[in-house]
């Protein structure tokens, strides 16, 4: 059962960031055992026990990313991650570009909320398309989650931006790759507690209706395709 976070998995992180090569990490391998990856698996398991309990029916699986890299895109990064991250998706296989439910643990800070990693172009066709053929449910669903103050949309936009239906719709309608909406923040003591499992669950709540209607985005028609 997940317990919090120690705050020593800060210094952890920190050091692996600054000393990314294999001699190090084997040297503190037992800290990265007990300090990040027991307590992310913990809590990844707590998450998706409860998750699950009230949307069985959307057929969730969980995922704990791995600390090492992989050796075909380390790009001249060290081997390892400084960083470590849990979601909740529809798919294993293609979690990267379905909409998903994840908690993130930096060095600098922690996040969770909804999102894509890679949102393929042709989804967010397809988003767009929904958006202009309908726009008042997508309003509706935008509307709840500037409800929640605690949470923000973000991701990179189009430099040439294109219409939308309207000026709610805008910053959704223009965002080109992966987009998320969730919350980042600085490690406090929510962090090294049990409550931290409570939080990320009330907040995911807020975004199931959002996750409902991405998740069948990628059904509808092809918009480039001739009618």
């Amino acid at each position: 059962m997940f317990q919090g976070f120690d705050p020593a998995v800060v210094n952890f992180m920190w050091g692996i960031r600054f000393n990314n090569e294999r001699t190090w990490f084997e040297a503190h391998k037992a800290e990265y055992k007990e300090l990040f990856e027991l307590p992310m698996k913990e809590l990844c398991r707590d998450l998706y026990t409860a998750f699950n309990e009230n949307h069985e029916e959307l057929g969730m699986v969980s995922r704990v990313s791995r600390i090492y890299r992989d050796a075909r895109r380390l790009f001249g990064r060290g081997p390892y991650k400084d960083h470590l991250w849990l979601t909740i998706s529809p798919s294993a296989d293609r979690w990267a570009c379905t909409p998903v439910f994840w908690f993130e643990l930096a060095p600098e800070n922690y996040s969770y909320g909804l999102g894509y990693w890679m949102a393929q172009p042709l989804t967010l066709a397809k988003l767009r398309a929904r958006m202009d053929r309908d726009p008042k449910t997508m309003e509706k669903l935008v509307r709840q989650v500037d409800k929640a103050e605690e949470l923000h949309l973000s991701g990179k936009e189009f430099k040439r931006r294109k219409e939308a239906p309207s000026k709610l719709l805008d910053p959704w309608y223009n965002k080109r790759g992966g987009f998320s909406v969730g919350w980042e923040g600085p490690h406090d003591d929510l962090l090294w507690s049990p409550a931290l499992k409570d939080h990320i669950l009330e907040e995911w709540e807020k975004l199931v209706p959002l996750f409902r209607y991405l998740s069948t985005v990628d059904g509808d028609r092809d918009p480039t395709e001739e009618v």
